[in-house]
């Protein structure tokens, strides 16, 4: 746990000494891409009022000058499967933002899907030393939580106060300066597989590139999709990709439980692959050009040319019915949707004042899924886009970069961490906790 404090800290530092410099790049590495988006920070005082970006996006301090996407190599759900390929694709995007903002980035922060997420809501409390609640005040509550037996080969990837209550006062952002006699936090912690988290480092340090921060794509996609009053009030962000779906939930601006299923967009084009007997490219650009989920009596009519080069000229000009390709895509859809929905039950998410849900990600595109999804996850559900950020192209601005620009705004607005205060450094050796997820029934 303290090798880990110290490599958190370390990222910190990192991240400070880029932002003085006024360059980073943010790379999200997916199954099915890998994005980098290169940022300037200047301050507010060089942009435009003419752009039309809210402050609300708390972007108003940077600009995105390169950005690249480059066909994700070498990972599976999520994880580094092929460090080679990886290492390759992770260079061939980097390059390509780098020339396009014409500055050389050695500062990355990264999101990634994989590592099997797991949450556990954690409480401390301690009496105040001074009656004025301190900076080493907050370090000690924190040091005070309780830290669950989380298990071998697993750490702590964010660890964020997600509420503080002084005395009889609950639900404070921020207790520092403010005056009491007994301090209390609520603590988010979310676990990933060591192993995944480490070759995600090596495979950058091959690449040249120093870490200065790392985060699930469940988070940031959540962070960007949700609009303030749904991380206000409760909602989930359900962030569809290639290789997995990603599942967060925010209330009172704060993730509180995030979840990672190992199905995604690319188990759909398999299943067509298999049921149409075509290649996977073959299957991607069908599911892409003709796709769908919901059919109606015109799609008996509309035939689907399948094209092939086999050689064989009878079997490459074979057509199907797109009601034909629908009946093969629509099980996996709901497959995964009904999971997530078990997921949410699991997460007790019917206990928030808000049951919205906002669907992203790059699998979310599927025409129809509007109308199927709130057959199986409850009414309030919409397709989420990601805020508009300064200098986005607009080809990075559909609901596949929900976590590339939700990164954007972690790496400009970080929230605090546990590692961000001074914990007393006997605490390490915490005592263990039984897993608590389901502990904001009681706090909300």
């Amino acid at each position: 746990m303290t090798d880990l404090y110290s490599t958190q800290r370390a990222m910190r530092a990192m991240r400070n000494a880029a932002m003085q410099r006024g360059v980073i790049a943010i790379l999200d590495i997916g199954t099915s891409k890998i994005a980098c988006l290169v940022l300037r920070f200047d301050g507010p005082e060089h942009f435009r009022d003419s752009d039309g970006v809210g402050s609300m996006a708390g972007q108003s301090s940077f600009r995105v000058i390169g950005a690249a996407t480059t066909r994700s190599r070498g990972v599976r759900f999520g994880e580094i499967d092929a460090m080679q390929e990886t290492e390759r694709a992770i260079r061939t995007a980097v390059q390509a933002a780098q020339k396009m903002a014409d500055v050389r980035v050695d500062h990355v922060i990264a999101a990634f899907s994989g590592g099997a997420p797991r949450s556990y809501g954690l409480a401390g409390e301690v009496e105040i030393e001074d009656s004025t609640v301190r900076e080493s005040d907050v370090g000690r509550v924190l040091a005070a939580c309780d830290m669950p037996d989380i298990g071998q080969a697993r750490e702590p990837l964010h660890a964020q106060p997600v509420n503080f209550a002084l005395d009889h006062r609950s639900g404070l952002a921020d207790p520092r300066g403010q005056i009491g006699n007994r301090l209390a936090v609520d603590l988010h912690l979310l676990s990933v597989d060591t192993p995944s988290v480490e070759n995600l480092i090596h495979c950058l340090k091959r690449c040249d590139l120093e870490l200065a921060g790392l985060a699930s794509s469940a988070y940031v996609a959540g962070v960007s999709a949700l609009v303030e009053d749904e991380q206000e009030l409760g909602a989930a962000c359900i962030d569809m990709g290639g290789g997995t779906t990603g599942l967060s939930i925010f209330i009172k601006k704060h993730m509180i439980y995030a979840d990672c299923l190992r199905m995604g967009g690319d188990h759909v084009t398999l299943d067509i692959s298999k049921g149409l007997q075509v290649s996977l490219a073959a299957a991607e650009r069908i599911k892409t050009l003709h796709g769908g989920v919901v059919a109606t009596g015109m799609d008996d009519r509309e035939m689907i040319e399948i094209g092939g080069d086999s050689g064989d000229w009878d079997r490459d000009r074979r057509t199907v019915s797109r009601s034909e390709l629908i009946g093969i895509m629509r099980p996996r859809i709901e497959e995964i949707l009904e999971e997530i929905r078990a997921r949410l039950d699991a997460a007790g998410f019917e206990h928030l004042p808000s049951q919205q849900i906002v669907l992203t990600g790059g699998a979310s595109q599927v025409p129809g899924l509007d109308r199927l999804a709130p057959k199986i996850l409850g009414q309030q559900v919409r397709i989420g886009r990601p805020l508009r950020v300064q200098g986005l192209p607009q080809a990075a601005t559909g609901a596949g970069f929900a976590a590339s620009v939700g990164l954007c705004l972690f790496a400009a607005h970080p929230q605090d961490e546990w590692w961000d205060f001074e914990i007393p450094s006997e605490r390490y050796p915490a005592r263990s906790l039984r897993r608590a997820v389901k502990w904001f029934k009681e706090n909300w």
